[in-house]
């Protein structure tokens, strides 16, 4: 029986009483937010209010990005086959890997690739920065995290960075990343503005989150947004239908503010 006993850190359930990492779920209720809650989960302490409320922002950033992305149109392909609510989001979420969603995670790799260059070599962050960036053209690989294919000023990342600097989170790896951005720029001669994944990734390392852990916060941030989309294909279309994702349009409500 010994052989078969295994242990978990996370949670733990009795009679009328459910724990989360020592915590009572009926406890929290009503006292943190969900950002807490997955900071909680995910590295076993309550952070500060202030730490939970920017993760919400993160996955209120990447709640969704319109009908075309892989992960949605794999969900909303896999819901026209009349598959049930559970099945469609699985579709989606499983398109999650490393060219769709995974520019976190690799972001979050160059970035500490760069804290520690900086640290061993006794650079500057610039001067540690341009060498990353030299180092990653000479060898022809791409860094992940900046550029987009259609935002040329990502207001997700301004509003995100915006949040760290009121909140007093985070002053080492922002500004890495910051210093990437300026070296892209003067190694090409053209802009490579961070985008929401490089923002999402300097967030994540200022608060130590491990790079294996980058898809969850994408994967968590998308699922209401796939629950939609599957919904709406389950409500408004029927089965079979021919999905070409070069012709869709928008008909929401218009454009509102809060």
């Amino acid at each position: 029986m010994e052989e078969t006993r295994w242990k978990t850190a996370i949670s733990k359930v009795k009679p009328n009483e459910v724990r989360l990492r020592g915590y009572r779920l009926d406890e929290l209720m009503g006292k943190i937010s969900f950002g807490q809650a997955v900071y909680l989960a995910l590295k076993g302490e309550l952070p500060s209010e202030n730490v939970g409320k920017l993760i919400e922002a993160i996955l209120v950033s990447s709640i969704d990005h319109g009908a075309t992305p892989p992960s949605a149109l794999a969900a909303i392909t896999v819901a026209s086959t009349g598959a049930p609510l559970n099945a469609a989001v699985a579709g989606g979420i499983l398109a999650i890997s490393r060219f769709h969603g995974g520019a976190i995670e690799d972001c979050m790799g160059v970035l500490l690739q760069t804290d520690e260059i900086r640290k061993s070599s006794q650079l500057s962050i610039d001067k540690a920065a341009e060498t990353i960036v030299e180092e990653y053209r000479e060898t022809g690989r791409r860094i992940s995290g900046f550029g987009h294919r259609l935002h040329t000023k990502d207001p997700r990342t301004i509003k995100l960075f915006q949040l760290c600097e009121e909140w007093k989170i985070g002053d080492t790896f922002i500004v890495v990343a910051k210093a990437i951005e300026a070296a892209l720029k003067q190694d090409s001669g053209k802009a490579l503005p961070l985008n929401v994944d490089g923002a999402i990734a300097a967030i994540l390392c200022e608060l130590q989150f491990s790079p294996k852990l980058a898809n969850a916060f994408f994967m968590i941030a998308r699922t209401p947004g796939l629950v939609a989309h599957v919904f709406e294909e389950q409500s408004r279309y029927k089965p079979m239908r021919v999905i070409d994702p070069t012709n869709q349009e928008y008909d929401g409500p218009s454009d509102r503010s809060l």
